[in-house]
């Protein structure tokens, strides 16, 4: 079996007696895109950062690429951080010849993949701009071409999507593939689970610094088995569709309804009552959400009083 590009083994890490990451075990697989899920203060930023060498665990350890010592193969890591990690003072184009030569690539090189980049991510007239006056989104571009300029092995972003509009999400979901076709492996920390659903293959739901459910995506899905209905459908004069029996939640726009079937129930059984009250245009059953499937496991609660680890 290959080695992980990434292990985590009953890893801690505490603030100031908040516990951020509680004993948490964790593989990447090598070449994978990996999604790292969970609300906000669940503890993704501080599991990647304690990974990455930024913290020094409290307790357990860190494989990165086969290191314990995951500074000895910082070069061969791209890391997008949560924060704006740029020099705003600094041109665009020298910023990224900057970081690439840092992470040893030698001055040609680096100027000539720091103008092929900003080709890729549309800011070759932004070239010498000064960072700082570049839009969110623009500057979220700027940082992934960052972490990604000297073709690392690993990737690590976390919130990638941050302050980019569709056009520019779909651009960068194009460009994350293209590096795991490259061989690299991606690990993608968010909040956002339907991001993440399209693109990784295995991932790791985490919820007050410990894993709840993690594996290969569709193996989670299939077995919550096919409990939501999903429907497009003309005229409703009864009611919302969420109220028919058998329907656990749901949301019902009047054109549209999205219906999760309560645990035993019938799912065929709702559709035919869906079918006897609306003009149908589509019916189809599916696995539920990850969203779906995390609520189920850890509700919507909230950190308790005083924990608002990362």
């Amino acid at each position: 079996m290959p080695t992980p590009a990434l292990r985590c083994q009953d890893l801690v890490k505490t603030f100031a007696g908040t516990t951020a990451v509680a004993g948490l075990n964790l593989s990447v697989p090598a070449g994978a895109i990996f999604g790292l899920l969970g609300p906000n203060g669940s503890g993704k930023t501080s599991t990647i950062r304690t990974s990455l060498g930024l913290y020094v665990p409290d307790g357990g350890h860190v494989e990165l690429l086969g290191s314990r010592d995951p500074l000895a193969v910082r070069h061969r890591v791209g890391y997008l951080p949560e924060e704006r990690g740029l020099y705003a003072k600094m041109k665009v184009a020298e910023q990224l010849t900057f970081l690439a030569a840092i992470r040893g690539l030698d001055q040609a090189e680096a100027a000539r993949r720091a103008h092929a980049w900003l080709d890729r991510v549309g800011l070759a007239a932004n070239a010498k701009s000064d960072t700082g006056d570049l839009s969110k989104g623009m500057q979220q571009k700027v940082q992934f071409a960052a972490a990604v300029i000297h073709e690392p092995d690993l990737i690590v972003l976390d919130e990638p999507f941050t302050g980019l509009d569709p056009i520019n999400t779909r651009l960068l979901k194009d460009l994350i593939l293209e590096q795991r076709e490259r061989g690299a492996t991606v690990v993608l920390s968010t909040h956002l689970m339907e991001q993440v659903e399209a693109l990784c293959e295995s991932i790791c739901l985490i919820h007050r610094g410990l894993p709840v459910l993690d594996g290969v995506v569709a193996d989670i899905r299939a077995g919550y088995g096919r409990n939501t209905v999903l429907v497009e459908y003309e005229g409703n004069g009864a009611g919302p569709l969420t109220d028919l029996p058998g329907v656990r939640r749901g949301e019902d726009t009047g054109q549209e309804a999205r219906l999760e079937v309560d645990a035993g129930a019938d799912a065929q059984a709702v559709i035919r009552a869906v079918v006897d009250r609306v003009t149908i245009r589509s019916v189809r059953l599916e696995h539920p959400s990850l969203e779906d499937i995390y609520l189920e496991r850890v509700g919507a609660s909230p950190r308790p009083a005083g924990e608002d680890a990362s």
